[in-house]
């Protein structure tokens, strides 16, 4: 039997355990549990239904669900009619992701070349018009960018207790390439391996030297070279010269492209802080730079302004 956790409740960490940073890297930086939650949100619940919307394998597959319903985003239904149906179906706490892939879906029709014609427009079926997703602060209702919000590290923010749990194998970058064409390509590039989500939430705290990042994440340097070559490469850093040599020869900075990517980050780290609680405090802390709060996103439709919900939002995808 899978054991699980409370799927609508947050979850209270133990003290000095992993992070809501660690958490969540653990579970998103993994690309079968962020499109196994995206079929889910869509309709998908029965195996069958799984493997026919995903090149995945069995043992993948089985796998990623066995994780998702431990870790409450899915929960296991066996029909007593029949034993031989079960069904996988999303809880709060994977329902409560749509905003981070609604802004994933976003991104890629914006930044990723070919993405606008195989990724439809989304429908506000509260005003009926194809819209663009804003992302705001809810107590100003400021329209933010990604520049307008510092991050800070928290009470629980230390990099040790935010290193991603792996618990699956780390998928190499051919293999990822080859399966994923036609989904989200570059967006499994940043969040699909554990180790480039670290890399991003590191940028967005200010991180720009190799040194750093190393020193920071405790990544093994061929594997943190290899990470910071893909995102020069895609268009999310870009290189700047500096006085010194070695591997600090250049800093690394995010371009516009990579600060597009804010949306779904802190979609992502607003999601695991509610969901996976520290007593310490939260693992990182936003602020607001236009009001001085703390900042929580939402999401609002850029024709009628009003707020977005899930179930409001639709699309011709499957």
């Amino acid at each position: 039997m899978v054991e699980t956790v409370p799927a609508e409740t947050p979850t209270v960490l133990a003290p000095d355990s992993p992070n809501a940073i660690g958490r969540m890297l653990g579970l998103l930086g993994d690309e079968w549990n962020l499109l196994i939650v995206q079929q889910a949100l869509l309709g998908a619940s029965r195996y069958s239904q799984f493997m026919a919307r995903l090149p995945i394998s069995n043992s993948v597959l089985t796998n990623r669900l066995r994780t998702l319903v431990s870790d409450g985003l899915l929960t296991r239904r066996v029909h007593a009619s029949t034993r031989a149906r079960t069904e996988y179906l999303i809880t709060g706490r994977g329902r409560s992701l749509w905003p981070a892939l609604l802004s994933i879906w976003q991104w890629e029709r914006n930044w990723v070349t070919g993405h606008r014609e195989t990724l439809p427009a989304m429908r506000h079926a509260a005003c009926g018009s194809h819209f663009t997703p804003l992302l705001r602060c809810n107590t100003c209702q400021g329209v933010v960018t990604g520049a307008e919000v510092a991050l800070s590290l928290g009470p629980s923010g230390t990099w040790a207790r935010s290193a991603p749990a792996a618990t699956t194998r780390r998928r190499s970058e051919s293999d990822t390439t080859e399966r994923h064409a036609g989904l989200f390509p570059e967006t499994m590039s940043i969040l699909g391996n554990r180790w480039a989500a670290a890399l991003l939430v590191a940028a967005f705290l200010g991180t720009t030297r190799f040194t750093d990042f190393q020193n920071q994440l405790g990544a093994p340097p061929s594997l943190l070279a290899e990470r910071l070559q893909t995102f020069c490469h895609i268009g999310v850093f870009t290189t700047s010269p500096t006085e010194r040599s070695g591997p600090e020869r250049a800093a690394y900075l995010l371009t516009e492209k990579g600060l597009a990517f804010f949306p779904v980050l802190a979609a992502a780290l607003q999601w695991a802080q509610w969901w996976f609680q520290a007593p310490e405090g939260p693992a990182v802390v936003m602020t607001h730079h236009d009001c001085g709060a703390g900042f929580t996103g939402e999401l609002a439709c850029d024709r009628c302004a009003e707020r977005l919900s899930g179930g409001q939002v639709s699309t011709a995808a499957i």
